[in-house]
């Protein structure tokens, strides 16, 4: 169970992201399974501005680390991010904007910023860094920190390109000593980077009404979702939703309904060991039912 944070804070920081938090709301869910191994990160787009206004918006997915009982892993928030450039915009976020869900955190130092737009170049998607600042702890959090610039800029541009990343408009062989960014970079199979079990919808923090539709992804034994809505140490509703596939990502979707009040909404692996092997990789996400 994580502390309480401040309200405000809390608003703040959904008002940044709720147009994106409605829209994957609406959509039921906007991951959906895929031929491959790589989930669809595609966001949904706003209907277009007239001529002078600010530029439309896409939900698009951004790339945040947090624990889990396998160590760090990849999860995901979508943010509303100007279609003019989305790539370069989404980057930004990543690098700079704090998630809305506290247990989420970027694995790249303060003050990296990207010094241009993100480019295409022959099949390669190229991102020109600058601020490099200190390296992270170890190579696996450098390592995974290259991963969560790639997925989410990938994700902004709908691409699996590889990306080529440069420092300060250079090709270098290695980022911060660590990390080989030699050759471009490809994305790792999900299973390795990505927490197995991911709440997409709503966002940590949101008011929603009474019918509480949450939507995520996942990639579960037997595919297989275990959920529980919280109150304190107080379990008030528990279930099960189903994936697409198992182990494989692909979404999932459930429908409670609450009475007004604040929860916490935890989705988990299952566990077939009975306990033997690792816990179980949980998602929560704090809400007001209003």
């Amino acid at each position: 169970m994580r502390p309480p944070r401040a309200r405000q804070c809390v608003r703040r920081r959904v008002r940044r992201l709720v147009v994106a938090a409605l829209v994957v709301l609406l959509a039921g869910g906007v991951a959906a399974c895929t031929g491959s191994s790589d989930a669809d990160d595609r966001g949904v787009p706003a209907t277009s501005t007239a001529q002078g206004a600010p530029p439309a918006t896409r939900a698009l997915p951004v790339y945040y680390a947090a624990d889990t009982s396998a160590g760090t892993r990849l999860h995901r928030e979508f943010h509303a991010v100007a279609l003019d450039d989305p790539g370069t915009t989404a980057v930004r976020e990543m690098l700079g904007a704090p998630a809305i869900d506290a247990d989420y955190r970027t694995l790249w130092p303060t003050g990296v910023t990207p010094r241009g737009p993100v480019t295409r170049d022959g099949g390669e998607i190229v991102v020109d860094l600058t601020g490099i600042g200190r390296a992270p702890a170890s190579r696996a959090a450098a390592t995974l920190a290259l991963q969560q610039l790639v997925y989410t800029v990938q994700g902004a541009l709908q691409s699996t390109d590889p990306v080529r990343v440069l420092v300060d408009g250079q090709r270098a062989d290695q980022l911060w000593g660590l990390a080989d960014i030699s050759a471009p970079v490809t994305r790792a199979e999900q299973t390795s980077v990505r927490s197995l079990v991911q709440i997409d919808a709503p966002a940590d923090g949101a008011t929603v009404g009474r019918e509480v539709v949450v939507t995520g992804e996942a990639a579960v034994f037997e595919a297989t979702v275990p959920w529980q809505v919280r109150q304190g140490d107080l379990v008030v509703r528990e279930g099960f939703a189903t994936t697409a596939e198992g182990q494989r990502f692909s979404p999932y979707r459930f429908t409670v309904t609450l009475e007004p009040g604040d929860y916490e909404l935890v989705v988990t692996e299952d566990d077939p060991s009975g306990g033997a092997g690792r816990a179980p990789m949980t998602d929560t996400k704090r809400i007001s039912v209003r």
